[in-house]
């Protein structure tokens, strides 16, 4: 499959304008003026009107895949080759594997309304995250000498940008807009945590990658969005990236994104609106490499990051219409995994979890 999917994707983005925010300006707002939650920068504000928003996201890896494949620990501690080998005390193979991964990020966000045209935008987050793994006694051979977890919690990086709006709004139920925004290094890329190596000592070194809080660079981040309705029914669809400015303190840089996504969705009634969503991803490897990073173990090697997946979502949005609920938003979405070719070896994700709640006013 490759990039096909990416492609086919990206046209579905594209072939749509787009949905206003038809609770601009102290109208009703419907479910269906909304993206589903998982979807940043889908819309944008009349001049003066602000909304506060805060989403809680959960995703759960485990297991591991070569490419299209899923391999066992006992497979990745016998065949893959440790990058790190030369130094004295360095396995010839890969010696420790991780299972199970669990994030937990919680988003703040706020937006403001510059002109009819321009949105401002800034968004924080926390970040919560472990990492289960299993160690391989000594040098060779497919003995388990134990487990241990590592876990790190933290400010992640911040993103502030601006919407701006394409479309000349003579079209109530249809907006484009081209998102323009730059992530923040304000997240720890510099975390450490106990761990078990295979001779059985328990040192304390500096995690690698994937468990650290930041991606320690400056990323742009543009987008394009459309969105549009008819009668009960809306569609739309964005092409993000993340693009990598320059190296961080530590001599690397995170994989560059490329994303594109389109969606479908039916509101039964005013105040409720039930979606499916395609999300396409490409990941790029890390570039450069920590050199406080140096373990026998496939995610301090940054050759094992990135890839292509495939992700079908499903949501659901809720909208108030009278008294104190006007005005908010509380809205959830849960993703399965449809395709995934990794760089590997390297944890699969297997769900999904949004929870979002938006306020305007």
């Amino acid at each position: 499959m490759k990039l096909k999917f990416l492609a086919g994707a990206a046209a579905l983005c594209l072939a749509h304008p787009a949905i206003a925010h038809e609770g601009d300006g102290g109208q009703v707002t419907y479910a269906t003026d909304h993206a589903p939650i998982g979807v940043m920068a889908d819309h944008r504000h009349k001049k003066g009107e602000w909304m506060m928003s805060y989403r809680y996201m959960y995703m759960d890896m485990s297991g591991n895949r070569i490419g299209e494949d899923g391999v066992s620990p006992e497979e990745i501690v016998t065949t893959v080759s440790n990058p790190f080998a030369n130094p004295p005390m360095m396995p010839p193979t890969l010696r420790v594997v991780p299972t199970d991964m669990p994030m937990q990020m919680h988003m703040v966000g706020g937006m403001y309304g510059l002109t009819d045209r321009i949105t401002l935008m800034a968004m924080g987050m926390y970040i919560d995250q472990e990492m289960d793994h299993i160690t391989f006694q000594g040098a060779a051979g497919t003995t388990r000498l134990g487990e241990f977890t590592t876990e790190t919690a933290g400010i992640g990086d911040t993103t502030v940008g601006a919407i701006i709006g394409l479309d000349d709004g003579s079209y109530e139920h249809r907006q484009i807009n081209l998102g323009l925004a730059l992530s923040l290094p304000t997240g720890s890329i510099t975390e450490t945590d106990q761990i078990l190596t295979p001779m059985g000592t328990t040192p304390t070194p500096r995690l690698p990658y994937p468990m650290q809080l930041g991606s320690g660079t400056y990323d742009f981040k543009p987008s394009l969005t459309a969105r549009s309705r008819t009668g009960k029914w809306s569609y739309g669809g964005q092409a993000s990236a993340v693009i990598r400015i320059d190296d961080n303190d530590e001599g690397y840089s995170l994989g560059d994104v490329t994303e594109a996504t389109a969606w479908l969705a039916y509101e039964p009634e005013p105040w409720v609106s039930f979606s499916g969503r395609l999300k396409a991803r490409a990941v790029g490897q890390i570039e450069g490499d920590d050199a406080a990073i140096r373990a026998p173990v496939q995610t301090a090697d940054p050759d094992n990051h990135g890839g292509e997946t495939l992700e079908l979502l499903a949501g659901i949005n809720l909208a108030g219409q009278t008294g104190w609920q006007k005005g908010h938003r509380i809205a959830a979405e849960i993703g399965l995994p449809m395709y995934r070719d990794l760089n590997g070896p390297q944890m699969e994700t297997d769900l999904t979890f949004t929870l979002g709640w938006q306020k305007a006013f």
